[in-house]
């Protein structure tokens, strides 16, 4: 899918000639860049459904089997700005490759593991492997694709191969666990990993050549183990409460981690993130919507998905396809915002999503136990799935523009990590709110519509999210909205 899309948005503009974007091979990068970004959000769902299987056949307990996939989470967003800034060091092109081999490697070892002990380390080398390719793909595109058409189109098609890869998790996953074995969750990344090997080798020749300069080790140690710190702490407190030590210490620890980074960082001489980047009101404001829209991510597919089970009685499956049309509408329409947003700029189009939210959410905080699916859930998230059509690609368009070439691969990593942090702090302040609220209304109601009432004050709060991102958006620099 992601060739297809890549080659019907990249021949015409082959045949023009414009210098550093379009060129015989451009369509042949974008497809590698959007299978890289399908492999690394499908692998962060994909073993889901694969659990029960998995639990049965290397006898995890039930707080070792949650990091099968915490493993993989945790890594990924702890170490992306590492990885990023690494890709502005050896080149993306050497980072992608690596970064997809670690991938397959540890893929390879997770789907052979024979005990509970080497999935989970797999998982958390796949996790690095994750990090050192997100933030390459954006490196790829910023510095392949530099004419801003051409480079909105990129991002467009990235974005909806991340969709694919959200998408097909669940319904991959199953069909692998039940056709074959939940093994093949893992395997089917070694084959797939070494074509993309072979085609980053052969086709990424272009890309910038590596710097000579050195790694901020000090740097890379604090930002890398604050941001991870902070992460463990939140991924702990849905389940063990704001006042937990598993989750006051860690937090607390990555916060003081994470200002001795930002002291470091204005020491040495070539920072891992250089301040000066957020001297761009672009990136600054970019990364702060990203923020933020980790939340609307994980109040439309975590909670939607929770609605669709614990509320109307949809099974697993039933609920993942009840997600379809919202995922296909947010595909077609992130397609269509990418070759809006050189026309439009970004403000027009993240207020017009900021509203498609709002209007979605609040439309979805309506239903309950008796609402039908079409009228109830389909519809609304219809117009959450337009509104994160017109957002996303956007907002990582507008968070990586105007960086130097050589610090793509950083802005890449912190847009990345924006997100990916956002959806964290996303799920664990939503998930605390919604089991509030449904102890509070189980007295005289009925549990279904008492687990209905928490997840209808989830979709209230991202309404207000919204809100949150239409107001940054006006901060937003007037010559990204010419």
């Amino acid at each position: 899918m992601e060739a297809s899309v890549a080659t019907e948005q990249f021949e015409k503009s082959s045949t023009r000639g414009d210098a550093g974007t379009a060129n015989g091979k451009s369509w042949l990068i974008l497809a590698l860049v959007c299978a890289c970004q399908f492999m690394v959000i499908l692998d962060s769902s994909i073993v889901n459904v694969a659990l029960p299987s998995v639990r049965e056949d290397l006898g995890f307990t039930d707080t070792g089997l949650a990091w099968v996939v915490n493993g993989y989470l945790l890594t990924f967003a702890g170490i992306m700005l590492l990885g990023g800034r690494a890709a502005d060091l050896f080149g993306p092109r050497r980072m992608l490759t690596a970064g997809l081999l670690v991938f397959s490697v540890s893929s390879l070892v997770g789907g052979l593991a024979s005990a509970a002990e080497v999935l989970v380390a797999a998982r958390v080398v796949q996790g690095v492997g994750a990090a050192m390719m997100a933030p390459s793909t954006l490196a790829v595109i910023n510095t392949v694709f530099t004419d801003p058409g051409e480079r909105a189109k990129a991002f467009g098609a990235w974005a909806s191969s991340g969709g694919v890869g959200g998408l097909a998790g669940a319904i991959v996953g199953g069909a692998f666990t039940t056709g074959l074995s939940w093994r093949w969750v893992f395997l089917i990344n070694v084959p797939i990993g070494a074509v993309l090997i072979t085609v980053a080798l052969t086709q990424l020749t272009a890309a910038r050549a590596a710097r000579r300069e050195s790694l901020d080790v000090l740097g890379a140690l604090t930002g890398t183990l604050g941001l991870a710190a902070v992460v463990f702490g939140v991924m702990h407190i849905a389940d063990h409460g704001w006042g937990s030590s598993l989750v006051v210490g860690p937090i607390l620890v990555g916060i003081v981690l994470l200002i001795a980074f930002l002291v470091v960082e204005t020491k040495v001489a070539n920072p891992m993130v250089p301040l000066k980047l957020f001297g761009n009101r672009g990136i600054a404001t970019g990364n702060a919507m990203l923020l933020l829209f980790g939340g609307i991510a994980i109040a439309m597919w975590y909670f939607t998905a929770l609605f669709l089970q614990n509320v109307l009685g949809f099974s697993a499956l039933q609920a993942g396809l009840g997600q379809t049309p919202a995922a296909v509408g947010f595909m077609v329409v992130a397609r269509y915002a990418s070759a809006w947003l050189p026309k439009f700029g970004v403000r027009p189009l993240i207020l017009s999503g900021s509203a498609f939210f709002v209007a979605g959410f609040l439309w979805l905080s309506a239903a309950g136990p008796g609402s039908g699916y079409a009228a109830s859930v389909l519809g609304p998230t219809l117009l959450i799935s337009i509104g994160i059509g017109l957002t996303f690609p956007t907002l990582m368009a507008a968070s990586t523009a105007g960086a130097p070439e050589e610090y793509a691969g950083i802005v890449g990593g912190l847009a990345n990590t924006a997100s990916q942090v956002g959806g964290s702090i996303g799920l664990a302040v939503l998930a605390t709110a919604a089991g509030a609220k449904v102890a509070d209304a189980a007295e005289g109601t009925s549990k279904v519509e008492a687990v209905a009432s928490g997840y209808d004050l989830v979709f209230v709060t991202a309404a207000g999210i919204a809100v949150g991102i239409a107001l940054v958006s006006l901060l937003v620099p007037k010559k990204e909205n010419a």
